[in-house]
Formats: C-alpha cells, structure tokens, sequence
C-alpha cells in the first residue's frame, strides 16, 4: 500500500505547489487529466441540477408532511437559537412520558433512526433500498466542564462497540462506515491541555501507538492524573481500532479549535497503528478553518512519511459562531475565514487537492465529500469524471445528515454515486442535546433549507392533483 516511486516524485511536487496557497486552484487546473489519458468529453457526467421533486417520490405521505412541518419550524431563527430552552420548557410542562409522545413522532422521527434494534433496522433496510449508505453516530460527547470520569468514559466506550458491531453485522451498507467523537473516549480538560503542549513541543506517535498497547508511558508535561486518564483514554481508542480495522471506517469528528491539535494528534497514531493496508480510521478537517489547507497538507506529508493510508473527512465546519466570540472575548485573531467566500473557496480547493491523490493512488487515499452545498457537490462529480475516477469504486463518497437535503442524496444515488447519511441513534432523552447541539451549530443551514422545502411542496401537490384525477 506504499506510494510507488513513479508516483512520488510527482506527488511531492502537486504537494510543493498547493503549499503556495491561494494560487492553489489554479495549481490544480494545470495538474489535470492529461489529453493521453484519453477521457473524452463524452464520458463526463451530466450536470446535476438538482432542482427535481420527484427525488421524493419514494417518500411517503407522511413523511412529505413531517418534513414539511419541521422544515418550517427550522426556518424560524428564533425557535433555532433558542430551541435548547424551548424544550427543556416543553420537558417540565409535558413530563418525560408526555414530552418523548410529543418529540417522537415529528423531530426525533424526521433526525433520528429509532432507539430499538428493530427501530433502527427498519430505518436502516429503508435507507438501503434507497440506494443510501448509513453512517452510524452515537450521540455522545463532552465539552469544557462536562468531564464525567472514567466509567463514564467505559460505559461510552461499550456504547461504541456496540456501534462497530451494529455497522459491520448488518446488510445495510458493503462499505460501513461509523461517526466518533474522541471527547466521548477523553476528556475534554486534557485534550485542551494537550493542545496548550502541543504547541511547545510535538510527540511522537510512536509514544502514542505503544501507549495504545498497554506500556506505561509518561509523556511529557502532564501531572500523574493525567497522564493515568490519557492512558486509559488511548486504549479505549485502542479497543475501536482493533474492533472496526478491516470492517468498519471510523470517521473521528473534529471539534473545537482549542482542542482539535490534541485530536488530531490521537488520531494520526490511531491512523498509523491501524492503516497500513487501508483507510479504517479517517480524520475531518474543517475547511471554515484558515489553516484548514495547512493543516490537510501536513497530514498528507505525514501519511507518507510514517507509510499509512489517509481517510478524510471533508467539512466547512459547524462551530463558526463560538469560535468567533471565543476569539472576540479572548483577544485571539479569529481562526474563521472573513467571508462564505473564502470557505467555499478553502472548501473547492481541499477538495482539489483530494481527488488528484485519488486519482493518482485511490487505495491510499480517501475521501467522504460531506456537505450540503450543490456547487461543491457538482464540483466533486465533474472532475471525478475529468480525472476517471470511479463513481462506485469507494476512494471518493458523499455524505448529509440524516433527514436533510435528501433532495441532493436522492439524485446522486439515483446516478449511482455512494452516498451516505449520518444516523443518529438512542432514546429521545439520549439524542435530546446531540440534537440541540446540532440544530445551533448548523442554523444556517437549517435556516437556508428553502429549496429543499419548496421541492416537497411540489411533491405533495402533485400527489394531491393524481388524489384527485383519481378520485374524479
């Protein structure tokens, strides 16, 4: 699975040049398929517009009008923003009992796969005859102040085996993939002190890996408890890797930019022990981040110097409002790019970079495409075709949550592109601040959800008018 040496010379100089930055679209240009590799214009995809309602034909009636309605209410700013307090208000009055009958049947139903086994197979097998992939996500994680200790961390640990074994012993998908928080596994008060030390000095994965497999290492500038809780940590991340390699690909989400170095860090070990013949464990990179670019350059360098494969996640990113006052209230300059602009522009030129290494090593790399926006996702199709890579083949996927813009992942696995959701799954009082937390952090996104809005509306009246005609 190493890099060949027809392949490195060249490798290092695409590498050299998008390290130029801002000229790096231009750079990726220059680099495309050559005309002697013969993809003739007509072998390009057609250009998805995505503009066509019967997308939802194979929605029920129900479910046009359950999305209908929570689509709505997620138009609201103020229900979005403050809808963490709305509930806990709708909680107190309706009792759990009365709040769950209330919750269940429109948000929890339209954002969530179920809390049973049966629910979530249900929900699972439907996806799948859609020609959609689910990407399962236990809703767990921690934030400042929420450390809840080590059995805590035990218990979400067993919850994420049971993740891995739910993904790998079904149908559902030939390439299973699961989503994981590393704040579920390790405090967040570490990863955050980690971080301040990481920006004084580096450590070495190899320390790392051999911690992973139960040596008693003492890393440098942690106090006894610490470096105790680490340990414990990374072989709770150990006993993922070992359960999922070869399986199940496990996505670790980034979070914050004042602990995502120290994430970062644990990932590229779990990387290193665990992809040397494939990608099993992938990494998200936030591209709303200025160093975003940065930041995937070095990893691609890393993946090749400690010889494993690199699986990414590609994201804008969905903590842009904290991140801004966190660096307002603290002094910082501001870790976002100024404008949307600059994100979709940091965003089109990762992805660039992304799928030239595919094309050039597809088992060495991979990537998921994980956004709603169309112009990035009509990008990612027109130079898959420009640079033959296969739609089908797995080195490149596409990904939207679960109950949203189904209108981008129906067209795109109706052209048989792999497509996957991320699935929430649990109890409505288990998925309740994953939920909360999802809403706030993509409220531009849910605020912007017109279209999708408008092509259920076209679907419902169409059903209603053949309702009629029938009738009649």
């Amino acid at each position: 699975m190493m890099t060949s040496p027809l392949l490195r010379p060249s490798l290092h100089h695409f590498l050299s040049l998008r390290l130029l930055g801002t000229a790096a679209p231009r750079a990726v240009e220059r680099l495309a398929v050559a005309p002697s590799q013969g993809f003739a214009a007509d072998t390009l995809p057609v250009a998805l517009t995505f503009e066509d309602p019967s997308a939802f034909r194979v929605k029920s009636f129900g479910e046009l009008l359950r999305a209908l309605g929570v689509f709505q209410l997620c138009s609201v700013p103020v229900l979005v923003n403050n809808c963490g307090k709305l509930m806990s208000v709708a909680r107190t009055l309706l009792g759990k009992r009365g709040f769950a009958l209330f919750l269940r049947p429109s948000v929890y139903a339209q954002f969530v796969a179920g809390e049973s086994e049966g629910e979530i197979t249900h929900s699972m097998e439907k996806m799948s005859s859609l020609g959609l992939c689910p990407m399962l996500a236990v809703p767990i994680e921690e934030d400042l102040g929420e450390s809840t200790g080590e059995r805590r961390y035990n218990d979400n640990l067993a919850s994420m085996l049971e993740c891995v074994d739910m993904s790998h012993s079904n149908a559902w998908s030939k390439d299973p993939m699961m989503q994981l928080k590393i704040t579920a596994l390790l405090s967040p008060e570490l990863c955050v002190k980690l971080t301040t030390l990481l920006s004084e000095q580096q450590y070495d994965l190899d320390l790392l890996v051999r911690a992973m497999d139960g040596e008693p290492i003492s890393f440098p500038g942690l106090q006894e408890s610490e470096n105790t809780h680490f340990l414990c940590g990374l072989q709770r991340l150990n006993k993922v890797g070992e359960t999922s390699a070869n399986k199940v690909r496990v996505l670790v989400d980034a979070e914050y930019t004042y602990m995502n170095p120290a994430l970062s860090l644990v990932t590229m070990a779990m990387m290193k022990k665990f992809n040397r013949d494939g990608a099993w464990i992938w990494n998200t990179y936030q591209c709303y981040l200025k160093e975003s670019r940065s930041l995937l350059l070095k990893d691609v360098h890393l993946s090749i110097s400690e010889s494993f494969c690199l699986g990414v996640k590609l994201v804008r990113g969905a903590y842009m409002d904290k991140e801004r006052k966190l660096a307002n209230s603290e002094g910082w300059s501001e870790p976002v790019h100024e404008s949307w602009e600059h994100t979709n522009d940091s965003y089109n030129g990762s992805l660039d970079i992304l799928l030239e290494l595919i094309s050039r090593d597809p088992q060495r790399y991979r990537i998921i495409v994980a956004t709603h926006n169309e112009e990035s996702v009509r990008r990612a199709v027109q130079r898959m075709g420009e640079l033959g890579i296969d739609k089908d083949g797995g080195s490149v996927c596409f990904g939207q949550l679960l109950g949203m813009c189904d209108h981008v992942s129906l067209t795109l696995a109706q052209q048989g592109y792999l497509v996957y959701k991320s699935v929430p799954y649990g109890s409505v009082d288990n998925t309740l601040p994953y939920l909360v937390r999802r809403a706030q952090e993509n409220r531009t996104v849910l605020q912007g959800i017109r279209k999708e809005r408008d092509l259920l509306r076209l679907e419902l009246h169409r059903r209603l008018r053949q309702g009629l005609r029938q009738g009649s």
